[in-house]
Parts: C-alpha cells; sequence; structure tokens
C-alpha cells in the first residue's frame, strides 16, 4: 500500500520517487533540503550552502535551511505580492558560485500564483541552484498543475492538508518529500526497512534516516491513500477548483468591507487571501486580534493572524466547507465591520467597544455585574442567526497575554541573534518585517 501510495503521489506531483519518512512539513523541508545537500556533495560541491527564500515563504523555510547549515539570502516581493524577479536574479548570479537552493511556496502565502514560476525556476537551475517548493498550498495546485511540471527538483507535501489526514490540535502531521530522478539516490532510507526510492550505483545512502520509522506515522498513511483512491483524478481536481472558487468568492463578497491585499494578473486570488486591517488601528485603535476575538462570538475561530503580512487576516475556506458555511462567515465579518465603523464614527467608544471586550463567555455575560457600556444581550448575539444555532467561547479576554504575529517576530528576532543556528535567518526576519511596499 505504501509503494501504491507513492506512485500516486509521483503521478500527482510529476515527480519520479516519494520518501514517506518525514513526520511533518518542517521535517519534510528538512528532508528535501538535506536531499540536496547530499546531492551537492556528491558532485563535489562541497561549498554550496547559499538558499535563496522570498519574504513570501513560510515561516518555517528559513529555520530549516538553518538547521541544514545553509547561509539564508532573502528577495523581496512586488506591490503584487510576486517574488522580485530582478531581485532574485541578482541574489542568484551574486552567489552562482556557492547556490545551493531555492525556497519558494506555490501558490505563494500572499494568496496569489507566481507569475514568473517558471523564469524563477530557470535562473535558479541556470546559476548552479535546486529549486525546493514547499507544497504547503498543493491545494491550490492538485490536477491543475504541479510541482514537476512547473520545474521543482523537491517538494514536501502536508498530507494532513491536502490529502485529508484529520489536524485537529496540531497533529499528527505527514511530509513526504518528492523529487526529480536526480535526486532520487538521496532520498532518507532506513537500517532495518530500505525506503530510499532508487538506489544509488553503490548501494549507499548518503542521507540516512529522518524518522525513527521507516515510513513515518505509518497508521495514517492509508488515511490519504483512501482518500485519493475515491476522489479519483476528477474529484482531486474538482477539490482544487472548488478551493480556489470558495476563496474567490469570499473575496468578492468581502472586498468591499475589507481591502483584499494582493491579487493576480486576472484580478483573482488562489485558495487564500489577505485582508487588510491595518487601516483600522488609526481610525478606531482596532488591531487584528480585536477581530479575531470577536469572531469568536459569531461561533468562528479566527483565521491565521499577522501572516503572512503583519496587521492582517488570511483566510483559507478550502474545499470543504458548504456555501451556507461561507457566507455565515461572511456575515460575520461584514457585520464586524459595521462595528467597526460604530467606533470611527463615534457611537462606540475606541477602548471600551464590543471588539475590545470579545469575546463574551456565558460565565461573563451571566454574572452580576456589568459595566460595559453594550448590552449583554448584543455582547452575546450580534446576528439573528446565533440565538438558533450557537457555539459559544469558554473563556474571555486576558488583555495581558495576546501576542500578535507581530511580536512573535521581534521574539524570533532576539532567538535569531542570541542562538546558532538561527543567527542565519535574521537577515529573512528583518526583510519580512519591513512594510509590504519596501520589499
Amino acid at each position: 500500500m505504501f509503494n501504491n501510495l507513492g506512485d500516486l503521489l509521483c503521478t500527482i506531483t510529476g515527480f519520479d520517487s516519494f520518501s514517506l519518512q518525514p513526520n511533518a512539513g518542517a521535517a519534510g523541508e528538512y528532508a528535501g533540503l538535506m536531499v540536496i545537500r547530499a546531492y551537492h556533495k556528491s558532485r563535489g560541491d562541497h561549498h554550496r550552502n547559499v538558499c535563496i527564500i522570498p519574504v513570501s515563504a513560510h515561516g518555517t523555510n528559513p529555520a530549516s535551511a538553518a538547521m541544514c547549515g545553509m547561509k539564508i539570502v532573502p528577495v523581496g516581493t512586488d506591490s503584487k505580492g510576486n517574488i522580485n524577479i530582478e531581485e532574485l536574479r541578482k541574489a542568484a548570479e551574486a552567489n552562482r558560485d556557492k547556490l545551493s537552493a531555492l525556497m519558494v511556496t506555490y501558490p505563494s502565502t500572499h494568496g496569489v500564483y507566481e507569475e514568473g514560476i517558471d523564469e524563477i525556476c530557470r535562473i535558479i537551475h541556470d546559476n548552479g541552484g535546486q529549486v525546493y517548493m514547499d507544497g504547503a498550498n498543493m491545494n491550490a495546485q492538485v490536477g491543475l498543475t504541479s510541482p514537476g511540471f512547473i520545474g521543482a527538483d523537491v517538494c514536501h507535501l502536508n498530507l494532513h492538508k491536502t490529502f485529508c489526514i484529520p489536524h485537529g490540535g496540531g497533529g499528527p502531521g505527514m511530509g513526504p518529500i518528492g523529487v526529480k530522478k536526480h535526486l532520487a539516490p538521496f532520498l532518507p532510507s532506513h537500517p532495518v526497512v530500505s525506503t530510499g526510492g532508487i538506489p544509488a550505483p553503490d548501494k549507499s545512502h548518503p542521507l540516512g534516516t529522518i524518522s525513527a520509522a521507516p515510513w513515518g506515522s505509518a497508521l495514517i498513511l492509508p488515511i490519504s491513500y483512501t482518500y485519493i483512491a475515491m476522489m479519483g483524478s476528477k474529484g482531486l481536481t474538482d477539490a482544487s477548483k472548488i478551493a480556489i472558487l470558495n476563496a474567490n468568492y469570499m473575496a468578492k463578497r468581502l472586498e468591499n468591507y475589507y481591502p483584499v491585499l494582493f491579487r493576480g494578473v486576472n484580478g483573482t486570488v488562489a485558495h487564500e487571501f489577505i485582508v487588510d486591517l491595518r487601516g483600522f488601528k488609526n481610525t478606531a485603535g482596532i488591531e487584528p486580534e480585536d477581530v479575531a476575538k470577536r469572531l469568536m462570538d459569531y461561533g468562528f475561530h479566527g483565521p491565521t493572524m499577522s501572516w503572512p503580512v503583519p496587521g492582517t487576516l488570511m483566510i483559507e475556506p478550502t474545499e470543504s466547507e458548504s456555501k451556507a458555511e461561507l457566507d455565515r462567515f461572511c456575515d460575520a465579518l461584514i457585520s464586524i465591520r459595521k462595528e467597526i465603523a460604530q467606533i470611527e464614527n463615534g457611537k462606540a467608544d475606541i477602548h471600551n467597544n464590543v471588539l475590545k471586550g470579545a469575546p463574551h463567555p456565558p460565565s461573563l455575560l451571566m454574572g452580576d455585574a456589568w459595566t460595559k457600556p453594550y448590552t449583554r444581550e448584543y455582547a452575546a448575539f450580534p446576528a439573528t442567526w446565533l440565538r438558533t444555532a450557537k457555539f459559544w467561547p469558554t473563556t474571555g479576554v486576558y488583555d495581558t497575554i495576546i501576542i500578535t504575529c507581530i511580536d512573535v517576530l521581534t521574539m524570533y528576532m532576539v532567538i535569531a541573534t542570541s542562538f546558532a543556528p538561527f543567527s542565519q535567518c535574521r537577515r529573512w526576519l528583518k526583510k519580512r518585517r519591513q512594510p509590504t511596499r519596501n520589499r
């Protein structure tokens, strides 16, 4: 079954061989970069240790590269969220004798398909590097394109995202890696069960093991195998199309209430999009965490906050939700926008309002004391449909322990400054913190 799953993943991704050993996405990143490093060493290129990483990449990318002992060179993005190709070209040419790899997420975390992805891959290859594609956003590729077709040499897949393994509570994850034929001999193996894909001529496996078990978290692999087998090629393609359709539908519904930060060449997004909340800090004193907290009163867990751009929300509906649920989420955000307008118009206090006070659990609403300038009823039931279907938050706000992504970036900077090997992450983090227009 594992061999069949590997074959199916090869067909889906356009790669020649797969390793099912990495236990999570970040482990897949590390394994993929180690494969690239082993490949370079086999050619006598021990000096190739530079990894170019765009600021639109996933946050674990620079950490994985640092763990592999690579020097990180960050490149910026343009006003549309795409990688700045000229900056990339200069970085690749300047490091052509030391270039090991590019780590690129496709579609990017900005929610757009990189318009010049084929040229980006060509630039890296022309300068002696390999292309590592972060497959976390594979939900927008399956059946429509593939990393191998685009030009990537290695890619990890999050089976717990794109291929149905439940990921509630943070796990368990699986991050298998697929590679082109020239990298297959360097896939991880195992001392008990050989899992190294296509063996090298001398039967050696330079990388060794990535996980203690030959197939990682083997007991959850049947979930992905069954999902792929039952969906078939048409079903998998339809899932990608619906994920993209859902994201564009929501972006269209929300665009008159919140700015959509990045769009592609046709004015559309990929399978996720970013709404910009930064202006509300000046007009109403509202931060992204206030919106995320108020969403809990509407029965929703807040989406990704302040990543990849500080002061924003990244919304990724996937193919799984019904239109009714998408509308309910959009209605909640539109209602919250009207609550923000109340603050902007001076009808609600800038410091003591329903967003700052959110969420409102039953223990607070049923308590004897109520000193807030809005009613308990409005705090609990801001929309009529909540009276018949309400998912209650269990805790209220703790002002002293709210940590935004901007604070996390600051903490990362401290860690990256103080401890090896993460000192290599400093330049990427510093560039990441710049305003989008200056990247």
